[in-house]
């Protein structure tokens, strides 16, 4: 006779894995009926989890996982976005006693999300750098199915259910774009991120949006890319050059490559009237520092930690709303339009 599965078991009962795993396991409150139903289709297919797998699911490490991208000769902490986002939720985590654990991920590899929690290294997890790659999809839906506490951090996966807290990219990009438009530009390249990440399709869409709406055809020869790295800021600037004299303006996916930009025209000897206007995103430190200092698109990088950390440390604590499982969290906050002189020119004539 064939053993049954977990998913046998959340089919019969008309439930998730994840319910069949938390009730079978005792993790988080439960509907009494739901609970009684899962047990009692488990019984009737013979389903019992291994002591093993019930040991591992009702242990504690006290620890909360952080993965973050391992970028070779990168001061990744000295970077805005992660320094930001690393402070909030080491707010969060603080407040209940536990303990940060920072896990690489290495580049070009998938992430076994799973045998980390296997092995009682963390109770819960926040992944930060996760983008469209092969596996990695396959890696988060076992994490789902198992009803490990995580969620994503600036990144989604269209059709996916998986917990994730983000900034509204769209309106951000739209209101940078919107604005370098009422300043009379109207030829105004753009240079994004890679587009495996969703953060970045955002931007693309929030551009693309604010030339729709005032009636501008979208040129893709205007479009160029880089790695959000101030390094390909400076690549593209050699990129963007022959076109100078026919744009009138840039807008560049976050400051670090607006400010390799302005660094990379200077080197080219470009002089500051040919310089177009310019606006960044994320309004980090290096904003201000712009030559000139850069309109930028605010972002709430430490909110998103700390609110991100608050949703983990409460499915941990079983702290959730009765139901059959627990509810999806898809939560975006706002942004907001910082304007300095990079955006001030006169308007091209």
């Amino acid at each position: 006779m064939a053993i049954a599965s977990r998913k046998e078991v959340a089919e019969r009962a008309g439930v998730s894995e994840a319910t069949v795993s938390r009730v079978l396991n005792g993790v988080g409150p439960m509907k009494e009926e739901t609970r009684q139903r899962v047990l009692a289709v488990a019984e009737e297919l013979g389903y019992t989890p291994s002591a093993i797998a019930r040991s591992f699911a009702k242990s504690k490490s006290g620890n909360i996982g952080v993965v973050v991208p391992y970028l070779s000769k990168a001061r990744i902490f000295s970077a805005y976005y992660f320094s930001e986002i690393l402070s909030g939720i080491g707010s969060a985590v603080r407040e209940v006693n536990n303990d940060l654990l920072l896990l690489f991920r290495e580049p070009g590899k998938t992430m076994d999300y799973e045998s980390i929690f296997r092995m009682q290294k963390v109770d819960g997890m926040i992944i930060l750098g996760a983008k469209e790659e092969p596996g990695e999809r396959d890696a988060l839906r076992r994490l789902q199915e198992e009803g490990r506490p995580f969620i994503l951090i600036n990144q989604r996966f269209a059709g996916e259910s998986f917990p994730e807290i983000d900034a509204d990219h769209v309106a951000g990009s739209r209101s940078a774009v919107r604005h370098l438009l009422g300043r009379g530009y109207r030829r105004i390249a753009f240079l994004n991120g890679p587009s495996e990440y969703s953060n970045s399709q955002d931007r693309m869409m929030g551009y693309a949006q604010a030339l729709y709406e005032t009636g501008i055809e979208l040129d893709e020869g205007l479009l160029f890319q880089g790695n959000f790295s101030r390094t390909s800021g400076i690549s593209a600037a050699k990129a963007i050059a022959p076109l100078l004299g026919r744009i009138d303006a840039i807008f560049a996916a976050n400051d670090r490559m607006a400010i390799g930009l302005q660094q990379g025209f200077r080197e080219l000897g470009v002089t500051k009237d040919v310089i177009p206007a310019m606006a960044g995103y994320d309004d980090s430190d290096v904003a201000v520092l712009g030559m000139p200092p850069l309109t930028s698109v605010r972002v709430p990088f430490y909110e998103l930690g700390l609110q991100a950390a608050a949703y983990v440390l409460k499915e941990i604590g079983g702290d959730l709303r009765e139901g059959d499982s627990p509810q999806p969290f898809h939560h975006k906050l706002p942004t907001e339009l910082v304007i300095r002189a990079s955006s001030q020119k006169e308007e091209k004539r």
